[in-house]
C-alpha cells in the first residue's frame, strides 16, 4: 500500500506586532480633539472675548504662561540631584502641561516627568521621590504666596462665596473619608505599610541630598514660588487687557485662592471646576460677574486651549523620539 505524502506545512505567520509607541504618539491628539468637541461652547465664547481685549496685555499674559514652563522645569531640576538636560527638560514640561490637561489632574505631568527621569537614568525610587519633592514644593510655594496676599490685602477677599454650600460640602466630605480610608489602610495592611515607609525614607533622603546642594535648593523652592506667581501674573494680566475693575494684586489673590480651593476636585486640569471657581474668587474680590466669566474665558484659552495642541505634538514627537 503506497503512503499518501504528507502537504508541507505552511509557515505560521506570527502576528505584526502591534505599533504601541506610534499609538502612543497618536493618543494625546485623540485626546485633544474629545476635549475641545466636549468645551466647543467654553472655546467659542473665550474666543468671542479676546476680539475685544487690549493686545498689549494679552501678549503680557502669554508670556507669562510661557514662563511657567521654564518655572516648572527649574523647579523639577531642583527636585533631583542628578543633572537632567536642560532642552529636553524644557519640552517635557511644555508637553507634561498638555498632558495634565487631559488627564486627572496631576496624573499626566506625574507620568511624563516619571517617564523622562527614568530615560535620564534616574533610580525608579529616586524619581518616585523626586516627584513627592516636586508636589511638596509647589504646594508650599502656592500656599505660602497666598497666605502672604492674605496678610497684605486682608479684606481684599470676601471668603463668604467660597465656603462650602450644601452642594460641595458632600464633595468635601467624602474627600476627607477617602484621606482617612487610605491612611487607615496603610496602618492596617502591613506589605502597604512597609511600601510606604520605604518611599518615605527614599523621599526624605532625596529631599536631604538636594538641600546638601544651594543650587538645587534655590532652583526648586525659586521655581515652587515663580510657578504660581507667574500663573497669577497671568490671569491679572488678561483682567488689565479687558478692563476689570479690580486691582492686579487682588486679583492674583483671587487666582491662589481659586486653585488652593479646587485641589480637591480630580477633574482633568481641573477643566469646568478651575473656571467655576476663578469667577467665583474674581466676584469675592470685587470684579462685575459678567465681565469676570470674560476673564475667566479669555485667560483659559490663552492658557490651557492655545498651547494644548502644540503641546499634545510635543508630547507625541518626544515618545517617537524615545525621550519619553
Amino acid at each position: 500500500m503506497t503512503a499518501v505524502p504528507t502537504p508541507p506545512l505552511s509557515p505560521v505567520r506570527l502576528p505584526r506586532r502591534v505599533p504601541v509607541r506610534q499609538a502612543l504618539c497618536l493618543l494625546p491628539l485623540a485626546l485633544v480633539a474629545v476635549a475641545a468637541v466636549r468645551n466647543r461652547s467654553l472655546l467659542t465664547a473665550g474666543f468671542g472675548q479676546l476680539r475685544t481685549a487690549s493686545w498689549p496685555w494679552l501678549l503680557a499674559a502669554a508670556g507669562a504662561t510661557c514662563l511657567t514652563w521654564v518655572a516648572a522645569a527649574v523647579t523639577r531640576q531642583g527636585a533631583v540631584v542628578q543633572a537632567l538636560p536642560k532642552g529636553r527638560l524644557l519640552a517635557t514640561q511644555f508637553a507634561a502641561a498638555s498632558a495634565n490637561h487631559l488627564l486627572p489632574t496631576g496624573l499626566g505631568a506625574g507620568a511624563v516627568n516619571l517617564r523622562f527621569m527614568t530615560v535620564c537614568g534616574v533610580p525608579p525610587a529616586r524619581s518616585s521621590a523626586a516627584l513627592a519633592l516636586y508636589l511638596l514644593a509647589e504646594s508650599a510655594g502656592r500656599l505660602g504666596l497666598l497666605a502672604a496676599l492674605l496678610l497684605v490685602f486682608p479684606d481684599a477677599l470676601r471668603l463668604g462665596p467660597l465656603l462650602p454650600d450644601g452642594s460641595t460640602l458632600p464633595l468635601l466630605l467624602g474627600a476627607a473619608g477617602l484621606l482617612v480610608a487610605v491612611v487607615a489602610a496603610g496602618a492596617l495592611v502591613r506589605p502597604l505599610r512597609v511600601r510606604v515607609a520605604a518611599f518615605v525614607r527614599d523621599a526624605v533622603g532625596e529631599a536631604c541630598s538636594v538641600h546638601t546642594r544651594p543650587i538645587r535648593a534655590l532652583a526648586l523652592w525659586g521655581g515652587s514660588l515663580a510657578f504660581p506667581a507667574l500663573q497669577a501674573a497671568g490671569l491679572a494680566a488678561v483682567g488689565r487687557a479687558l478692563r476689570l475693575p479690580v486691582p492686579p494684586a487682588h486679583m492674583a489673590l483671587a487666582y491662589l485662592a481659586a486653585t488652593v480651593a479646587v485641589a480637591l476636585v480630580p477633574t482633568p486640569g481641573g477643566l469646568g471646576s478651575v473656571e467655576a471657581a476663578l469667577i467665583v474668587a474674581l466676584v469675592a474680590v470685587g470684579g462685575p460677574a459678567a465681565p469676570a466669566t470674560a476673564v475667566v474665558l479669555a485667560y483659559r484659552i490663552i492658557t490651557v486651549w492655545a498651547p494644548l495642541l502644540p503641546g499634545a505634538l510635543t508630547l507625541g514627537a518626544l515618545v517617537r523620539l524615545k525621550v519619553i
